[in-house]
C-alpha cells in the first residue's frame, strides 16, 4: 500500500512540475528600442492614453513598460499568441519606431508635435 501511495505521489509531483515548467515558457520578454523625443510620453494625454489602450490590444501582450530615458519598450507576452515581430508592427502603428521597423507614417503624423523627432 505504501508503494502505491509513493508511486501516486511521485506521478502527481512530476505532472505538476512539468505543467509549471511548460507554463513558464509561454511568457516571454522582449526589449524593443524606439525613439522618443519628449520627456512625458507615458503621461501625455494623447500618447500615454494610446500606450495604455493600444499596446494591451495586441493579442498576447500581457504587460509593457516604457522607459523614456533608455528609449525602450519592455514587453511581456504570451509566445503562443503573438511574436516579437507582431508587437513591433503594433508599436509602429502607434507612430513610433520599433527596432528596425520604422514608424507608420500616418500614425506618426497624428502624434502631438512634442512627441515627434525634430
Amino acid at each position: 500500500m505504501k508503494t502505491i501511495l509513493k508511486s501516486i505521489f511521485i506521478i502527481i509531483a512530476i505532472f505538476l512540475i512539468s505543467n509549471k515548467a511548460s507554463a513558464q515558457k509561454t511568457t516571454q520578454k522582449a526589449v524593443i528600442k524606439t525613439v522618443i523625443n519628449c520627456t512625458h510620453c507615458s503621461a501625455c494625454e494623447t500618447c500615454g492614453l494610446k500606450f495604455k489602450t493600444e499596446m494591451l490590444k495586441i493579442n498576447g501582450v500581457k504587460m509593457y513598460e516604457l522607459d523614456e530615458k533608455a528609449m525602450t519598450f519592455t514587453v511581456y507576452f504570451n509566445s503562443k499568441k503573438t511574436d516579437v515581430q507582431t508587437i513591433k508592427q503594433g508599436i509602429s502603428k502607434l507612430g513610433y519606431d520599433a527596432d528596425e521597423i520604422k514608424a507608420d507614417a500616418a500614425a506618426y503624423d497624428k502624434l502631438d508635435d512634442c512627441c515627434k523627432v525634430l
